[in-house]
């Protein structure tokens, strides 16, 4: 073949390449109010950055008007994202719904960067954007399509390396589904998307059960009972802006630190607006939210699993242009106690945190444990312990500000002195005990109050010797508190926590035995 032709089939193969499912598929694509897997791509990347590979790999679909060469409907290739290399890869629905071929071990070279380095020396964050049907069930029937499925199990067999990040932006079955189930971060659209293993054709075909994607994995599901989900967004646009803000927060791999972004916002600022916000009374609620948003840098935070476990929250911020990790109660649900919801997602916190360098921030506002019949049936002992294993092996800074309640085995597993907290303080307003000195009084004295001349006026009595045993001043006297601080001046004594961290460290570098958690537990 001479240069001209050669040149020339080239061109024409790489226009059938990005031709996608052609102009029809793409405006029926467009109709239902989806973007394409290109334009996704194009509104996620630095402009002028995406660099495709296996751009030329066609598929041969065979069907009653013959054999037609379509593009791949998996696009890989790598970008920029802020200045930094990424991996990324996209199902294209306009192709045979999003499905993938499932080539047989050793064939095609279609590579982003799960396939292109192995995991274990990976070095940039992976970003699947999900919007198929999983395999081709024509090419896996049978024994030799079965076992030459190629879904790259070695993901789930190595330590995690580098940032995963998975979007559901469409209704999606298989890989996409067990992508976002190993994935550090996963967003999905609300609107016109589900995620499940099997789609609900399959399920009425093979189980003559008849569900809704949105019965069956819809937003509210994922955000509500499964948390599989990180984040949700109405429109596909505030998707991927939230990948990029969830990028921006974490390091290229786990050998790196999180990178750091200038701010006007000064460190030793004040806020005079903490002892407002928090009520002296630990019976009245107040939205933790506001406590975030008043000590980290710019009032900005990513929050994580919104809607699920609501007693704590888990979100990253900057304070002094870092990247940390918070766990926070909040009195808004069950007043701050901590259940089995709120366990897992505390356990999954640590260890993105601990894998990605991101010390963390505890502040503590509990009654303790969620008991019950409810808790005991969905193994709450079982889940504080994991709680508890993860935080004796994370290795990132830990600090800890008790901000009013500390009742019970809830101060261990938010950080309490037995787990380790580089630095631990409380604001003058703290209680700290076993239990509410109302609880106790009933608990412990219920024989001297039933034999007092005047039971109100023992038991009253008998609440305000532990409410002063509860008040912060003996701990920080026997040292067992580093500090109590004026909540006004949080801010600053966490920044100069880590300060003092870092000088002493080096580096917010974590030993890294959390790297191989398990994904579900």
């Amino acid at each position: 073949m001479d240069w001209e032709s050669g040149i020339k089939e080239m061109k024409r193969r790489r226009q059938v390449g990005v031709s996608m499912g052609g102009p029809e598929k793409i405006e029926r694509h467009h109709r239902k109010g989806y973007l394409t897997a290109r334009e996704r791509i194009e509104k996620l990347i630095d402009p002028g950055t995406w660099w495709e590979t296996g751009l030329l790999e066609q598929y041969e679909w065979r069907s009653e008007q013959g054999v037609k060469e379509l593009p791949t409907a998996m696009i890989r290739g790598f970008a920029k994202i802020g200045g930094r290399t990424v991996s990324i890869h996209a199902d294209d629905r306009t192709i045979l719904a999003g499905t993938d071929e499932q080539k047989p071990a050793g064939h095609g070279r279609s590579k982003g960067m799960e396939t292109l380095v192995p995991p274990e020396i990976r070095s940039y964050p992976v970003i699947g954007l999900g919007d198929g049907g999983g395999a081709r069930i024509q090419n896996i029937m049978g024994s030799y399509g079965l076992l030459a499925l190629t879904y790259p199990i070695r993901r789930l067999m190595s330590p995690r390396r580098s940032p995963h990040v998975a979007t559901i932006m469409g209704h999606c079955y298989g890989a996409p589904t067990w992508e976002a189930a190993v994935a550090d971060f996963v967003v999905m659209v609300q609107n016109g998307t589900s995620m499940a293993v099997s789609s609900p054709r399959v399920l009425e075909v093979a189980l003559n059960e008849k569900v809704s994607p949105e019965e069956l994995g819809g937003w509210e599901v994922h955000a509500e009972q499964t948390a599989q989900v990180d984040a949700f967004t109405e429109t596909e646009e505030e998707c991927l802006h939230i990948v990029r803000d969830f990028l921006s927060y974490m390091p290229s791999n786990c050998d790196e630190e999180p990178p750091v972004v200038s701010t006007s916002d000064p460190p030793d600022r004040r806020s005079e607006k903490l002892m407002k916000i928090v009520p002296d009374k630990r019976n009245q609620a107040y939205d933790m939210h506001l406590v975030i948003k008043e000590i980290v840098d710019d009032g900005k935070f990513l929050e994580f699993k919104p809607y699920f476990g609501r007693a704590l929250i888990t979100c990253l911020a900057r304070m002094n242009r870092c990247t940390v990790g918070i766990i926070a109660s909040n009195t808004m649900y069950n007043a701050g106690a901590t259940g089995p919801e709120e366990c897992e997602k505390a356990t999954e916190h640590i260890v993105l945190c601990d894998t990605y360098n991101i010390p963390l921030v505890f502040l503590v506002d509990t009654p303790g444990n969620l008991v019950g019949t409810a808790a005991e049936r969905k193994r709450i002992p079982t889940k504080i312990m994991v709680w508890l294993e993860a935080l004796a092996l994370s290795s990132v800074p830990k600090i800890t500000i008790i901000i009013r309640k500390a009742y019970g085995m809830a101060i261990s597993h938010m950080c309490g002195t037995n787990c380790g907290p580089d630095f631990i303080a409380a604001w003058p307003i703290a209680e700290i005990s076993f239990m509410s000195p109302e609880a106790a009084a009933n608990v412990v004295f219920f024989n001297e109050i039933q034999k007092a001349k005047d039971p109100e006026a023992e038991r009253q009595k008998l609440i305000k010797q532990m409410e002063y045993a509860g008040a912060p001043w003996d701990a920080a006297a026997k040292g067992v508190l580093d500090d109590l601080i004026d909540p006004r001046d949080t801010r600053k004594y966490i920044i100069d926590c880590l300060d003092v961290i870092k000088g002493a460290r080096g580096n917010f570098l974590s030993k890294h035995r959390l790297q191989n958690w398990p994904t579900g537990y």
